[in-house]
């Protein structure tokens, strides 16, 4: 009896490490305004959060003002790889309606106003 509980509370674990959100992990940002920068986004309650981990310009790489910030804020998965939340923009530092679209290591991040009616649109590379 005692070797079922082991058993089962070891595949308890390897199943919980393998049901890691494919959002988690660190990802580029593309080039906005000169810069960009790797956000590494987790779990914060039910959604998901990316924080600025580190950023770049031209000449290489910088200690922003920005490291440390949320970027990506309460991140809803919806299915198929969908999630919506706020994305907050450093160069205006304005946050918008936000909307993550996943396929494999590429993500599509849109901030959107009126409503989503009109969004700009950012494509992200998971590097870790």
């Amino acid at each position: 009896m005692k070797r079922f509980f082991l058993t089962l509370l070891a595949a308890t674990g390897l199943a919980g490490m393998a049901m890691a959100d494919p959002i988690e992990g660190v990802w580029q940002t593309q080039v906005d305004d000169g810069s960009y920068a790797h956000v590494t986004i987790a779990p914060c309650g039910q959604a998901f959060c990316g924080t600025i981990s580190r950023t770049f310009n031209t000449a290489g790489e910088y200690q922003s003002p920005n490291l440390g910030r949320q970027i990506v804020q309460q991140m809803v998965p919806r299915g198929g790889g969908a999630y919506e939340g706020r994305v907050w923009r450093p160069s205006n530092d304005k946050v918008y309606l936000g909307k993550i679209a996943l396929d494999g290591n590429q993500m599509a991040l849109r901030g959107c106003i009126a409503g989503g009616l009109i969004c700009a649109r950012q494509n992200w590379v998971k590097i870790r």
